[in-house]
C-alpha cells in the first residue's frame, strides 16, 4: 500500500485574492504556511497585508527567500507580468527537493522558460492550470498539473483538500488546456458584453436574450448567464485581459493569428477602463446587474 507523503510546510508568493484564499485554507488544514508579497514593501498596503496574514494564521515574511526557506512547496500566485520575475528569484532561493508550483495564467512557452530556470537551479517546477475562479470553490478549485513531479504532487495536494489532477509530465500541456479553453470562456464574456451593451442602447435586449435562449436552451440566457459573464469582466477584466494576451502568445506559437483572443482582451480592457474613467466601482455588497451597469455608464457619458 502506497502512503502519500504529507505536505507540512507551504509558502505562498503573492497574497492577493487567490493567494490569500489558498494560504488561509491551507493553514486551516494544519500546515505551516508562510507568505511574501511585494506589497509588504510599502504602506498602507503593508499594514493591510500583515493584518490579513495574521487573521489567516499565516506567517508574513520580509522576502521571498525567507518565505521559502523551509517550504516543501512554494506556490506562485502573482500577476502574469510578475510571474517570470518570481521564477528568477525562486530559482536563486529554492534548494533541491523543493517544488515551485506556478498557478499563474501564462502561455506554455512562458511556463517552459520558467521551468528551465528553476530546474537548472536544482529545484523542481510544476505548472498548475486553475480551471475556475478561486473564490467560490476556494481550496477545491480544480487545478491541472504538469511537470515531472506532477503525478507525485497531485495526491499530496489532494490530501490537503485540493482538487489537483496531473495531466502530463511535460510542462506546457496543462497551460495549453487552460489557454485554449479561455478562447471560448472569456471570448463568450466579451461577446455577451458587446452584444448586451448595444442591445440595451436600442431597447432590444429582451428580444435578443429570448432569441438566444431559444437557440441555445439550458444555458441561462433568460436567467443568470448575462449577469454572470458580464460581472466577470466588470470585476476582473484587467486580469482577464492580461490572460487573453497570454492566450494570444499561445495561439501565435501554434501558428494561428490570435484574432479572437486579442479582440477579447480589448473588450475586457474596454469595460474596465470605462468604469475607471467614470469612477464606477464593482459593488460586492449587492447582486450584479448588467443593465444597471450599462445605464450608469450611459448616464455619466451623457452628462
Amino acid at each position: 500500500m502506497t502512503t502519500t507523503k504529507p505536505i507540512n510546510r507551504i509558502a505562498l508568493i503573492g497574497f492577493g485574492e487567490a493567494g490569500g484564499i489558498l494560504a488561509a485554507e491551507l493553514a486551516r488544514t494544519g500546515a505551516q504556511v508562510t507568505m511574501y508579497d511585494i506589497l509588504l514593501r510599502a504602506e498602507p498596503a503593508r499594514t493591510a497585508m500583515l493584518n490579513k496574514a495574521a487573521n489567516a494564521n499565516v506567517r508574513a515574511c520580509e522576502s521571498l527567500a525567507d518565505a521559502v526557506r523551509d517550504a516543501e512547496v512554494m506556490i506562485s500566485a502573482v500577476t502574469c507580468s510578475a510571474a517570470q520575475d518570481v521564477a528568477k528569484e525562486s530559482a536563486a532561493a529554492l534548494k533541491a527537493g523543493q517544488i515551485h508550483l506556478d498557478i499563474n495564467s501564462l502561455s506554455p512557452d512562458a511556463k517552459r522558460e520558467m521551468s528551465e530556470r528553476v530546474d537548472a537551479a536544482g529545484a523542481d517546477f510544476v505548472e498548475a492550470a486553475v480551471m475556475a475562479p478561486v473564490p467560490p470553490q476556494r481550496l477545491r478549485v480544480p487545478m491541472l498539473l504538469g511537470g515531472k513531479r506532477a503525478a507525485e504532487l497531485a495526491p499530496r495536494l489532494q490530501a490537503l483538500g485540493m482538487d489537483a489532477k496531473a495531466v502530463s509530465e511535460r510542462i506546457g500541456v496543462a497551460s495549453a488546456i487552460k489557454m485554449c479553453r479561455s478562447v471560448v470562456v472569456k471570448g463568450l464574456e466579451a461577446l455577451v458584453t458587446e452584444s448586451m451593451f448595444a442591445a440595451r442602447h436600442y431597447g432590444a435586449e429582451d428580444a435578443v436574450l429570448a432569441s438566444l435562449a431559444a437557440s441555445y436552451p439550458g444555458m441561462g440566457w433568460d436567467a443568470k448567464l448575462p449577469d454572470y459573464v458580464i460581472s466577470r469582466v466588470a470585476e476582473h477584466g484587467k486580469r482577464r485581459a492580461a490572460e487573453m494576451r497570454e492566450v494570444g502568445e499561445t495561439l501565435a506559437a501554434a501558428g494561428l493569428e490570435p484574432l479572437m483572443a486579442l479582440a477579447t482582451a480589448g473588450r475586457q480592457d474596454w469595460l474596465v477602463q470605462e468604469m475607471a474613467e467614470h469612477n464606477i466601482k464593482y459593488d460586492h455588497s449587492k447582486p450584479f446587474s448588467w443593465r444597471e451597469l450599462v445605464d450608469a455608464l450611459t448616464k455619466v457619458s451623457a452628462a
